[in-house]
């Protein structure tokens, strides 16, 4: 049985394992993101995109990309938890880290057989290009209605938007105690 850590895999190390996995004749099937919070939206994607073939890598945006590309408050879980999460999913194969602000050196390094990219990017999906000039074909998933990472982090805001009391205002709340105190 492989371990979650074992799935991770470097740039080197990816393009060995899909040289393997063709030579089984096996389908490689490609898709990337940021996968900040993983959410039913993502649950479901990364199962359509598995289904399209045999073995599913997933591309992971660095860090240091995801803030390029989403701000300076992401990404909220780093990298190497990231990595791990989705490495625990049965439906993934493997992981493999990218630093660039798109997938497509990294596309050109595997040639996977299959290139899946959500609806929303129907208008441009990095690699597009490579994969069909190489006989690979590009799938592109339907979106779970709702789901977003933008979404759920406006909703854990919001839930937890609370003014902050001040120390005394909590002080006299709880009556001077600790949580701790009123438990003994």
């Amino acid at each position: 049985m492989r371990t979650s850590e074992s799935k991770i895999k470097d740039r080197a190390a990816m393009r060995e394992e899909a040289d393997r996995v063709r030579a089984q004749g096996r389908t490689l099937v490609f898709t990337n993101g940021c996968f900040d919070l993983l959410h039913a939206g993502h649950a479901d994607y990364l199962a359509f995109a598995r289904r399209q073939g045999d073995c599913l890598v997933i591309g992971l945006n660095t860090d240091a990309s995801v803030r390029k590309a989403k701000g300076p408050t992401r990404p909220v879980v780093p990298e190497r938890q990231r990595a791990l999460l989705l490495a625990a999913l049965e439906c993934v194969d493997y992981v493999v880290l990218f630093d660039e602000a798109e997938p497509e050196a990294l596309i050109h390094e595997i040639t996977p057989a299959v290139l899946v990219k959500g609806e929303d990017w129907a208008h441009y999906v990095s690699g597009r290009d490579w994969v069909e000039a190489n006989g690979g074909r590009v799938v592109l998933a339907p979106l779970v209605k709702g789901w977003s990472t933008t979404r759920l982090i406006e909703q854990i805001r919001a839930a937890y938007a609370t003014p902050t009391a001040s120390p005394a205002e909590a002080r006299s709340t709880h009556s001077g105690e600790t949580p701790c105190q009123k438990l003994s």
